[in-house]
Parts: C-alpha cells; sequence; structure tokens
C-alpha cells in the first residue's frame, strides 16, 4: 500500500483520505488491514512481543513493517470495515494505541540512532508526539499528513515530508515546509512547539471537507505564504547517507514481515522495556546483538 502520493501545489481532493488505523481499518482482499503507528520507530520489545501475539491469534501471523516505520497487522476479522470488538481490545492492550482521538495523524518519522548523527532527536518526537495529541484540533489533520526529523545524517532527507527539520548540530535545526520549503532556525529544545504550530496553521488554512488538501505542498501558493515565509536553506544541510546497511545491530526484516519466530529472536533475550528501532528500510535496530538462528 503506497504512503506518499503525488503531489503539486493546488491539487484538488474530492475526499478525505482513507489511510489505516486500528478504527478505521482498510478492508483488503485477505481481510482488514491495521497500521499502529511509531513515533520515530520506538517500540519496546514487550510491546513488539504482544503485538506478534495478536497477529497470530487474529491475522496472517506477520507483523509489517512500513516505509515509514510503522508497524502493520493484515488478515483480521472484519465487519463492514470494523473490527470487532476483542480484536480492537488486544491491540489496545499492547500499548501501541495510546490514543484513540490522534492514532491516524501521530505520523513522524525520524532518523534512527546510529555514526553520523549530529543530534539525538527523540526527545523532539516524543515532545511532538505530546504535542499533537493534546490539540484537539491536530486530530483532524490528514493520515498522511508526515513530520520527517534528519539528524543531520542527511539518511531522510529525500523522504518526501510536510513538515520537519534537520539537526545543524546537537542544539540547533532548520526547520522543513514542504518538500522544497526552509524555514527558520531553532533550537531543537523549541522545535517541536514550531512543528506543532505550524501543523495547526496548516490545518486552519486547509479548511474543512472532503477537498482540503492533505499535504502542505497541495496549498495554493497564496495560502502556502501565509504558513511560513521562506528562508535561505542553510549550507549544512547539504547532507546524504545511504541507508544503514543490515548487521547484527539493524537486523532485516524479509519482505517487510516480522514473523513469529523473528519476533522472538528479536525480543527474547532483552528485557521487555528495552527499545527496539523499526527503521524506514524494512529492518528492525537492536540494543544487542541476536543469538544465532537456529540451524
Amino acid at each position: 500500500m503506497l504512503e506518499a502520493p503525488s503531489r503539486s501545489p493546488g491539487t484538488s481532493r474530492h475526499r478525505r483520505d482513507l489511510c489505516p488505523g486500528v478504527l478505521r481499518p482498510w478492508r483488503a482482499d485477505d481481510g482488514a488491514l491495521v497500521r499502529l503507528r511509531l513515533v520515530g520507530g520506538r517500540v519496546r520489545a514487550g510491546q513488539l512481543a504482544a503485538l506478534s501475539r495478536v497477529a497470530t491469534a487474529y491475522g496472517d501471523g506477520g507483523v509489517h513493517l512500513t516505509a515509514r516505520a510503522n508497524l502493520q497487522l493484515r488478515g483480521l476479522a472484519h465487519h463492514d470495515g470494523v473490527l470487532p470488538d476483542e480484536v480492537v481490545a488486544a491491540i489496545e492492550a499492547t500499548g501501541l494505541l495510546p490514543t484513540r482521538s490522534h492514532e491516524l495523524v501521530r505520523n513522524v518519522m525520524v532518523s534512527p540512532p546510529g555514526p553520523g548523527a549530529r543530534a539525538d532527536l527523540a526527545p523532539v518526537a516524543a515532545r511532538l508526539d505530546v504535542l499533537v495529541c493534546a490539540d484537539p484540533a491536530l486530530a483532524g489533520l490528514p493520515g498522511r499528513f508526515l513530520w520527517v526529523l534528519d539528524s543531520g545524517r542527511g539518511d531522510l532527507l529525500d523522504r518526501p515530508l510536510d513538515l520537519g527539520l534537520v539537526a545543524l548540530d546537537e542544539v540547533t535545526a532548520q526547520l522543513r515546509v514542504g518538500a522544497d520549503g526552509w524555514g527558520e532556525t531553532v533550537a531543537l529544545a523549541d522545535a517541536a512547539t514550531r512543528l506543532a504550530s505550524l501543523a495547526a496553521r496548516f490545518q486552519v488554512l486547509r479548511g474543512t471537507g472532503p477537498g482540503a488538501p492533505w499535504h502542505v505542498d497541495e496549498l495554493p501558493a497564496e495560502l502556502r505564504s501565509r504558513l511560513a515565509a521562506r528562508v535561505t536553506r542553510d549550507p549544512r544541510t547539504h547532507v546524504h547517507a545511504d541507508p544503514a546497511p543490515y548487521d547484527d545491530h539493524h537486523v532485516e526484516a524479509p519482505g517487510g514481515v516480522l514473523d513469529a519466530p523473528l519476533v522472538a529472536r528479536l525480543t527474547d533475550r532483552v528485557h521487555p522495556d528495552d527499545e527496539l528501532v523499526v527503521t524506514p528500510w524494512h529492518g528492525v535496530q537492536i540494543p544487542l546483538p541476536l543469538p544465532e538462528a537456529p540451524r
């Protein structure tokens, strides 16, 4: 399922987005598909293990990874596009549905930890999530609206986005507004507040109804100029890095699917509260080397 539609200024929409969630599944040929948003790809080992059990009990047995570092379950039973209460409760019990009202809009991609990062953006992402979920108006953002936070390594710089930033050093970043727009330079301590404020302004400017734009780049030029002033791009943002290679620390999910045995390998020898990081390249970063797979 594609996660980033083509977009252009003034694009005319005739329906609301249909991005799936637990409370708004996508009806696929093999059953209902639901998406669980992971802010920055972060998930505790115990949560991933619990979700794998849900997939085995109610779905196709796999935890599917998306290009936005989120998780999906497939093959779920449904009635006219609504999951049974038992399935919703099982998913909610994993802790991966922290809010029902804002579940579709918690779309925050972050450079995974690793060499070359100028700053740790996990606190920025966590704070942004809190601010978004605390604002009732932001529950109405399109499900495809996306924040992308690049640590200054450049591994996410080419990703389509609506709002975001690139770290310039360990304490500052330049904001991004749309695919080609650059905003002010801010302290990382203030970045989440600025990004949430821009999202709130976008929500007002886009209007209401099925024809409202889904993306910043779809705003007409006049409205785009009211969202944020364009600023010259800082030379330090001209960076690029290839996706992190797979190794003992970054484990590949073949075909983008974590089956039950692989989830067990990822989680059995770490503490349930240890944090794993799902990456945008169908992999999972783990805190400790994995044991060898059984022969």
